[in-house]
């Protein structure tokens, strides 16, 4: 059976068609375009009540999830794969995700690409917290090959969101273990493929 994955090319969405392609699970994904608030169609309501992408359903079971932290532990559990050498690290790293890295990276992006020159006190603040936050992976790295001992959902989780890096003005030399980390994960096949759904985005971002 397949999962109907709907998604749009951003950091949560890419998570979410990185971990089906790493997982071999066979999916269907459905574009909601969010330039066109096509996320706030009736239809998409009723599968993700916070009017946010991604979110699936699992026609195996007919369960439909929001939220890209539930949907990777869903598909880990589902598959027993991903869930890396230990689950309360693996956890704990997600948890950063989900709670550090992606609100705070959304808040650079939004100020630092989208908004640049509008505010140079929030300019300085989420630029400051993206580096702090890029320098708390690098120091992780240091290690580990990976977040949490074993490629994980945590990496697939956290891997879209420094994509961006151009967007956070940061200058890899800074970073070397996190940017190892980086180009080996986008290095991968999966991956690849994942980053261009729903459609073609090209090749993976690598640093020069």
């Amino acid at each position: 059976m397949t999962i109907e994955l709907y998604t749009w090319p951003t950091p949560n969405g890419r998570k979410i068609s990185i971990a089906l392609e790493e997982l071999g699970l066979d999916y269907v994904a459905h574009p909601v375009n969010i330039g066109k608030d096509e996320q706030f169609a009736t239809e998409f309501l009723a599968i993700s009540p916070n009017n946010k992408i991604p979110a699936i359903i699992d026609r195996d079971t007919g369960r439909s999830l929001m939220e890209s932290g539930a949907i990777l532990l869903y598909l880990a559990d589902k598959t027993g794969k991903l869930g890396g050498s230990d689950r309360w690290t693996t956890l704990e790293w997600l948890m950063l995700q989900m709670g550090g890295v992606g609100p705070m990276l959304g808040q650079a992006n939004h100020f630092l690409q989208f908004n640049a020159g509008k505010s140079d006190y929030a300019e300085k603040r989420y630029g400051d917290e993206a580096r702090r936050l890029y320098g708390v992976l690098d120091q992780r790295l240091v290690g580990w090959e990976y977040l949490a001992g074993d490629y994980s959902i945590a990496d697939i989780a956290t891997w879209p969101w420094i994509a961006r890096w151009p967007w956070h003005r940061i200058d890899w030399a800074d970073y070397p273990y996190l940017k190892r980390w980086f180009v080996a994960i986008a290095s991968r096949p999966a991956v690849q493929k994942g980053w261009s759904v729903p459609f073609d985005a090209g090749e993976t971002p690598l640093p020069e």
